[in-house]
């Protein structure tokens, strides 16, 4: 037998029948999920994890191991059946509680929630544009440190609904243009949607499609049982091409069940108790729920477990000098990295858009962050992304780590969720504030996955101008806020955004960093972005009210508190970059910011949405905006002192 197959042909076949039976037991018993996928892909999961994938399911967290990205994660059952095989993970338990309040095997696989799953896959298509991202990490810190060190691929399995999703057209294209050839994507190719055959919807040659891209394609036709040629395939598939590869697999949704074999309805929860007792008599297995041999599993964990101690252990030794390496520790330690003296720092009164001062931030501390991915969707030196010391990342220059993502802002933030979960770099991605839209879906899955990447968004207001509403961001600060874990900073200045990218790079999480376009007036001295908001001009006794403002409406509200002290209204204003991170304040703090009981005033360039919650008056813009140099706009939009007057003496007036 070679030296990969660690099991017996005895239990091969019995490992596939009781993936497959687990794949039809748990939707079956939590009535919910989706067995045809994961029934049809049992051999190809069985070799990929018994066979080719480097990993050790006693280490899931170690650093050179093979990522596995199962992009269709409605077949979730399939890798948590992997993961409960393997002994990465999961008891027999924990795959009865499939889809259960509390369980280690949800709906979709989620990362962080169960070992040995490395994204948070389901909305079709990030898996794939995820993997791309972490090949980019792969290949970057390869070049940096040695294939010695690191050397592993990056494997993803892909269905139609994947391939047919925009973001993947995206990501395929970047992949393709990079050269990734350490990564390698499985087309399920099922032909098989939820309505029915892809037919209904499809005419696209998916292997043309990606040979364009740049691709290795290879067309594996109908070996999906055969479990010695599948293994060529994938282990064919390592071998350097200067490309990214992807295998079209042609399988059989639903396979090998007597009922539901090509069926649509196999998509979903097709299966009933007796379809099950079928498929199962069909692959001779007894005809109870959840079976697991002893044996085989013994077998499965001893094979996969030794040959997974071999590998780390070798690497540990060949690898020892570079881990104990500076730069070592600062990529995978970032958080660690202080940048004491490293800061730009700006005087007050001068002027500057915070988009230039988050370059500058940049650029000050790129040395200290050996990891540091930066790029943009197309807008590199109108976001401040570019920074000066790293060189493009090629074909020809694969260790660069300045990213052009081209006019690709899905595929940019899928690709930064992936690389953050890769570990071992910061990718930092800039657009235009409007343009968040394109990358919802991620943004969304960065917070869910804790993935720790830097979103910098430029043009933030109106104040975009000419370009008018189709480019005036209004409504995107409120959605990106109501978004759980993700933290939302907008500077006030750029001392406050020299603070916040050394916030950002502390958190433990994704980033927004919401930046002005326009020059805005230096005003404060950056240390309210430590605790999300401060005081930041105070009355000499109690104050009639509070002006709170972020972005460039703070030196608004400056101006206005000196107006409303003409006309004998004390006022306090309070800068507020942050309002997750103001929240996570002790109430003590809160309440000496914000003195309860003292009216408070909110004036902010966008959607009022929310800013109840902090203020009992919201200055804001509750519509779309309208052609016109930015500062017209603003005016226009009643972004201005004589507004917040206004506001304040009418409230202040009701208060007495």
């Amino acid at each position: 037998m070679p030296e990969s197959r660690l099991l017996s042909p005895e239990d091969d076949k019995l490992a596939v029948a009781v993936i497959r039976g687990l794949a039809m037991d748990g939707p079956l018993a939590a009535n919910s999920g989706h067995q045809g996928t994961a029934m049809a892909l049992a051999p190809l999961a069985h070799v990929l994890y018994s066979r080719v994938l480097r990993y050790d399911p006693k280490d899931p967290e170690w650093v050179d191991r093979d990522r596995f990205i199962l992009s269709a994660g409605h077949a979730s059952i399939l890798q948590y059946a992997m993961l409960h095989l393997s002994g990465t993970a999961l008891e027999a338990d924990d795959l009865r509680q499939f889809r259960q309040w509390g369980s280690a095997t949800p709906g979709h696989p989620e990362v962080g929630h169960t070992p040995g799953v490395e994204v948070t896959t389901g909305p079709l298509g990030q898996g794939f544009a995820n993997a791309v991202g972490m090949a980019i990490a792969e290949r970057v810190l390869r070049t940096t440190f040695g294939s010695d060190t690191i050397g592993h691929h990056t494997w993803v399995i892909a269905g139609d609904g994947c391939l047919m999703e925009g973001v993947s057209h995206e990501a395929a294209s970047l992949a393709g243009h990079l050269g990734l050839d350490h990564l390698v994507c499985v087309f399920d190719d099922n032909r098989i949607t939820i309505d029915g055959s892809t037919d209904l919807s499809t005419s696209d040659d998916v292997a043309q499609r990606f040979a364009s891209y740049g691709w290795n394609v290879v067309l594996l036709g109908e070996i999906g049982e055969d479990l010695d040629a599948l293994e060529d395939a994938l282990v064919a598939a390592k071998v350097p091409t200067g490309r990214p590869t992807l295998l079209v697999l042609r399988t059989h949704i639903g396979f090998p069940s007597p009922d539901h074999t090509d069926s649509h309805a196999a998509h979903g929860l097709a299966f009933n108790a007796e379809d099950v007792s079928r498929t199962k008599a069909v692959m001779g297995i007894p005809d109870e729920p959840f079976y697991l041999p002893k044996d085989l599993v013994a077998n499965y964990r001893s094979a996969t477990q030794a040959r997974g101690g071999h590998l780390v252990a070798d690497w540990s030794a060949r690898s020892a000098d570079t881990r104990t390496s500076a730069a070592w520790q600062a990529c995978w330690y970032t958080s660690s990295v202080t940048f004491d003296g490293m800061l730009p720092s700006w005087e007050a009164g001068t002027k500057v858009a915070t988009r230039k001062a988050i370059q500058s931030a940049l650029d000050a501390t790129a040395g200290e962050l050996p990891g540091l991915v930066s790029g943009s969707a197309d807008l590199t030196g109108n976001t401040g992304t570019k920074v000066a010391s790293l060189e493009p990342q090629s074909r020809s220059n694969p260790s660069g780590r300045q990213v052009f993502y081209g006019i690709r802002e899905h595929a940019m933030g899928s690709a930064m969720v992936g690389m953050a979960l890769h570990g071992g770099v910061l990718p930092v991605g800039g657009t235009f504030f409007v343009f968040a839209d394109y990358m919802r879906p991620p943004i969304r899955l960065a917070a869910l996955s804790d993935a720790r990447c830097v979103f910098v968004f430029t043009h933030d207001s109106v104040a975009v101008g000419e370009d008018g509403p189709t480019h005036q961001p209004v409504e995107q600060l409120a959605s990106l806020r109501a978004i759980p874990r993700l933290h939302v900073v907008r500077p006030a200045d750029a001392n406050e955004t020299a603070a916040a990218w050394a916030d950002a790079v502390r958190h433990m999480g994704p980033t927004a960093l919401i930046l002005s376009r326009q020059d805005i007036p230096v005003v404060t001295d950056g240390t309210a972005v430590a605790r999300g908001a401060a005081i930041l001009r105070d009355t000499h006794g109690a104050p009639d009210v509070v002006l709170i403002g972020t972005g460039s409406e703070v030196s608004v509200c400056l101006d206005a508190a000196l107006a409303l002290a003409d006309s004998g209204v004390d006022a306090r204003v309070v800068t507020m970059p942050s309002w997750d991170r103001f929240a996570e304040q002790p109430k003590s703090y809160r309440d000496s910011v914000l003195q309860p009981g003292i009216p408070t005033v909110s004036v902010e360039a966008g959607s009022t949405f929310g800013w109840s919650t902090w203020s009992d008056v919201q200055i804001g813009i509750d519509r779309f905006g309208s052609s016109a140099p930015g500062a017209v706009a603003l005016d226009k939009l009643g972004i201005n002192v004589s507004a917040v007057v206004d506001a304040v003496q009418s409230l202040v007036s009701k208060e007495g």
